[in-house]
């Protein structure tokens, strides 16, 4: 893989999908039609699906793509792979409230090592590097000529003082639960996959997410993550979160800086 290329290509279909949802977004009025598992999907949606898809394949012909509103037809064999969420987020998008991203990633056998999530209606920018690290690009996010970019790191946790962030949109009392073993210092709600990337620039120390996602949702976030010494482990056992499982779904989880004793949890 062309790691150079991938990135370019990733961080422009992004601005070019998020510009796409932000003309839906300011809309006076935008339809939502809902999908057979009950989740809520735009035009926005699909406009995005339809541009990073086109970018993608056209790029990377060779590569296999899953994005979630094309799932249904996706082949389940394959552990290396690009993976999108045009829009991640659609409750926080259909109630304006600005936490959701565009989100683009490559899986290599089962680890996501590369990815851009992009907060179009916050104007910020997460991505890999080609050398796996990640970065915070500023500014005013051009298509053809990248901005000031800021390295990102995870932050050293103060396990006496944790700073924590969880689901605007699915916090629920096992959550609040697993969260309360913890001393907790401060806690944050955050929508989308902007969770991974607060934890991947320091901003939180730990995220938890004991309730359903799929890989579209996480992977590109896990990467950025990953990019800035952070990790992704399932919750059940501690073990690495894997992708390329059946059907793209994936257990509860925990995102953290490695310095945060999960044991004290």
């Amino acid at each position: 893989m062309d790691y150079v290329k991938l990135v370019e290509v990733m961080r422009r279909l992004s601005i070019e999908a998020g510009a796409k949802i932000m003309e839906i977004y300011d809309a006076d009025d935008f339809d939502v039609k809902v999908k057979s598992d009950d989740s809520p999907v735009t035009a926005a949606d699909e406009a995005a699906d339809a541009l990073i898809s086109a970018g993608l394949r056209e790029a990377f012909p060779d590569v296999m793509l899953v994005t979630e509103e094309q799932s249904a037809t996706h082949d389940t064999s394959g552990d290396t792979f690009l993976i999108v969420d045009p829009l991640d987020g659609t409750k926080e998008f259909i109630h304006r409230r600005g936490d959701f991203t565009v989100n683009i990633a490559l899986v290599e056998k089962g680890v996501p090592t590369r990815g851009v999530v992009y907060a179009p209606a916050k104007g910020r920018m997460f991505y890999t590097e080609a050398d796996g690290h990640s970065v915070e690009e500023t500014g005013d996010l051009a298509l053809d000529q990248v901005g000031p970019t800021q390295a990102m790191s995870v932050s050293d946790a103060d396990n006496a003082a944790l700073m924590v962030v969880a689901s605007k949109s699915h916090r629920d009392q096992a959550t609040d639960d697993y969260i309360n073993k913890y001393a907790v210092k401060d806690m944050k709600s955050a929508g989308s996959s902007l969770k991974f990337c607060l934890v991947a620039t320091g901003e939180a120390d730990l995220y938890p997410r004991l309730g359903r996602t799929m890989e579209w949702d996480t992977a590109a976030g896990h990467a950025v993550l990953a990019g800035a010494g952070g990790a992704v482990v399932r919750f059940d056992d501690l073990t690495p979160l894997t992708y390329g499982k059946d059907e793209y779904a994936n257990p509860f989880f925990i995102a953290y800086a490695p310095s945060v004793d999960l044991k004290g949890g």
